[in-house]
């Protein structure tokens, strides 16, 4: 994970002992600063002045070094709140914006480019999992954009209609992480509503990849997989990369909801197809997803994992011999990391397994926790291991499984 090297300066650190508790960690691992440093991608000056209590990290420095440390970023605080609680004190807020968004209340609207700009940051922290930062800044961003959108004349709803389109999905994708599903329901409502607007094909099939979500949490994968064919089947057919970036992100998902479904032979074809249109664009983002050679590859792992343990050896064989590069959003190369260690528990590769867990942390330590799958195997690895070691119990701290 790429990590900002933004924190703030302080003439004296207003986090009492944060330095003193860093460096006694990091001494009790047995690093050094540079080795911190490397580990948590942040720079060697920033880790002592952050030691030296002359510096205060952000949020993002904060969880990269809690990752680094094998620690939960509440430990570097010395108190019991978990940096994530601050996404749990934003959803009431969330939720009424939500509810009132047809009757927004007057206020200023930034110009389109502008508006643009903090949605394309408010992306690519979706993209990045950094969650916290989202759940703060999106009440009052989605306020503007329905304020926009109800104040500007026709013309214009159709720049600003693609943007809360984006703005929705970066709440979805908050209020699905974190359990709640039924605001997350809503705002996938939102987006379709939104999507009309700005009478885009496109714009409303990504929609519909988000939709899947709400079978995978109902375990409706059957109806989920005729819901995303009827999509497939709607979008106008062209050779615009966009459009065949969208057209294989949904073969990419339908993949993954029939394999969910046990049924190979759709995944395997979607999958397939899903492969030969990657062949025909570059790795990028396409209406809000990562697609490209590198993005199916990974879903060709989810896919393997989503069968079962009988169908394991395609994803241990992408472990073996392929890391997906850097530019991939965070989020998926986590999820990845996290889908490989459930393939390499089941394949009884249980040392691997949690190496793959810690990878997904260093990545994208807050969508890491959050995932359900990350707590399941991490409580069959303490199972497993009759002795476990500091640093799984550790991570099991970290998770919240013990």
């Amino acid at each position: 994970m790429e990590v900002p090297n933004g924190a703030k300066m302080s003439p004296a650190s207003h986090n009492d002992g944060l330095g003193k508790r860093i460096a006694s960690i990091r001494r009790a691992r047995r690093m050094t600063q540079a080795n911190l440093a490397h580990t948590a991608n942040v720079s060697l000056s920033m880790i002592r002045k952050l030691e030296q209590g002359v510096r205060d990290p952000g949020d993002s420095v904060l969880e990269a070094m809690a990752a680094a440390l094998g620690v939960d970023p509440s430990r570097l605080f010395g108190d019991t709140t978990r940096l994530d609680g601050r996404v749990h004190d934003a959803i009431p807020l969330l939720r009424t914006v939500i509810a009132s968004c047809d009757f927004p209340e007057d206020g200023p609207v930034r110009s389109v480019h502008q508006l643009r700009a903090a949605v394309n940051e408010a992306v690519q922290r979706r993209l990045n999992a950094q969650y916290v930062r989202l759940s703060t800044t999106l009440p009052d961003l989605i306020t503007e954009l329905v304020r926009g959108l109800h104040e500007t004349e026709n013309s214009a709803r159709f720049d600003i209609a693609p943007l809360l389109v984006a703005t929705y999905r970066a709440a979805d994708a908050v209020a699905y992480k974190y359990g709640y599903h039924d605001l997350s329901a809503r705002l996938i409502e939102l987006m379709r509503s939104a999507s009309d607007l700005s009478e885009d094909p496109l714009l409303t099939a990504s929609t519909a990849y988000v939709r899947t979500e709400t079978f995978f949490a109902a375990q409706a994968y059957h109806a989920g997989l005729r819901a995303i064919q009827l999509e497939i089947d709607r979008l106008p057919v062209g050779r615009q990369r966009q459009q065949l970036g969208v057209l294989g992100s949904l073969h990419m998902r339908a993949a993954v909801i029939a394999a969910r479904a046990q049924n190979p032979d759709a995944a395997m074809n979607h999958l397939a197809e899903a492969r030969r249109l990657g062949d025909l664009v570059p790795e990028g983002t396409y209406y809000g997803t990562a697609f490209g050679p590198s993005s199916v590859r990974i879903h060709e792992v989810s896919v393997a994992v989503s069968l079962g343990d009988r169908s394991l050896r395609p994803a241990l064989d992408i472990g073996d011999n392929w890391t997906p590069p850097p530019e991939i959003p965070a989020e998926r190369r986590s999820g990845y990391y996290v889908e490989l260690a459930r393939a390499q528990l089941w394949a009884g590769l249980k040392e691997s397994s949690f190496e793959s867990l810690k990878m997904a942390r260093r990545i994208a330590p807050q969508h890491t926790r959050e995932h359900q799958w990350v707590q399941e195997d991490t409580e069959t690895l303490l199972r497993l291991y009759r002795s476990s070691s500091e640093s799984l119990i550790g991570f099991a701290e970290w998770v919240g499984v013990i």
